[in-house]
């Protein structure tokens, strides 16, 4: 199979990459490198991808570059390219709204123009707003500008199915972590400020609760959703057993046996308060089910952080799973 993947050098992307190339597919990587966080980091995550002779990055802005002739022969897209976090779209809502929806509708315009068989759209539990708790059928009430962004694009994808016949599903991850998760989401913070016996940063009160999703799951669900999905579904990607954020912080803190000192804050705006991801949908037609628990993935992701103080460059996950006891 040739598989495109958009964001390719992301978090999720990059390892979706690595999986795709392992399973012996053809890989096109596409990633614009916007600066949300540094682009060394981004080209640390496709260092093992860029030695493969089955896998070629494409240097490119969906919002404005050339897509003519960038998804001929392509078999499916996977399209994980976004202005991710919710922080930032407060103040910076150009900025998502062309991301997450100007490049979304190029995108589906090349895929049309293209042929291209198949698309696998991921969005967010941050469609669903600040009680995440359900299954698909939940009411979509989005309660920060990121979650705008991601339903409109949704609503795209369903626009072009609707009228041209585009073959697509959709993805709602809940809350992906482990290793190369991106340096502005929780986990990784906590795990750098553990290591370095800093103060953790809480916004709220800690008891804030999500079903997350660890990445190795939700790249085998997505996987599994370009030959599986049915045209038009909608899934739920979560990990099935809730932690709160200071359960989570606990278990990373005995994960290299430190006592972690915690500075609670105001809760920001736009947090969701609860997720538990219902997925029994994604059971049913995906063969999906979360196979990593928050004790080993949290303890995972604790042990590629230890990794890259002890060793500086690009750690796989499969280097660093003894990395702690």
């Amino acid at each position: 199979m040739r598989l495109v993947v958009t964001g390719a050098a992301g978090f999720v992307g990059s390892h979706l990459v690595d999986a795709a190339l392992a399973a012996g597919h053809d890989v096109v990587g596409i990633d614009a490198f916007i600066p949300y966080y540094p682009e060394a980091v981004k080209r640390a995550n496709l260092a093992a991808a860029v030695e493969s002779p089955s896998f070629q990055l494409v240097e490119a802005d969906l919002r404005t570059a050339s897509l003519t002739g960038l998804l001929d022969g392509a078999d499916a897209v996977v399209h994980l390219a976004a202005m991710p976090g919710l922080p930032r779209s407060w103040s910076e809502f150009e900025l998502y709204a062309s991301c997450n929806i100007v490049g979304t509708e190029r995108l589906l315009e090349a895929i049309r123009d293209a042929g291209v068989g198949r698309l696998v759209h991921v969005s967010t539990s941050s469609v669903y707003g600040r009680m995440a708790v359900g299954d698909e059928s939940l009411p979509t009430a989005p309660v920060s500008p990121y979650g705008v962004t991601k339903l409109a694009a949704e609503h795209l994808v369903g626009a072009f199915a609707e009228a041209f016949g585009l073959r697509a599903t959709i993805l709602r991850y809940f809350s992906i972590y482990g290793p190369r998760q991106r340096p502005d989401m929780a986990y990784h913070r906590f795990a750098e400020a553990l290591i370095d016996g800093a103060e953790l940063n809480v916004f709220g009160d800690g008891q804030s609760s999500r079903t997350s999703t660890y990445v190795n799951d939700a790249v085998r669900a997505t996987l599994a959703a370009v030959t599986l999905g049915r045209d038009g579904a909608v899934y739920n990607i979560g990990g099935g057993e809730p932690v709160t954020v200071l359960e989570s912080i606990e278990i990373m803190a005995e994960a290299i046996d430190v006592r972690p000192r915690i500075a609670f804050g105001e809760p920001r705006a736009g947090d969701q308060r609860h997720t538990a991801a219902d997925t029994a949908l994604a059971r049913r037609d995906l063969g999906f089910q979360a196979e990593v628990t928050p004790r080993d993935g949290l303890r995972r992701q604790v042990a590629w952080h230890v990794a890259r103080r002890r060793s500086p460059g690009p750690a796989h996950p499969e280097d660093v799973a003894a990395a702690v006891g």
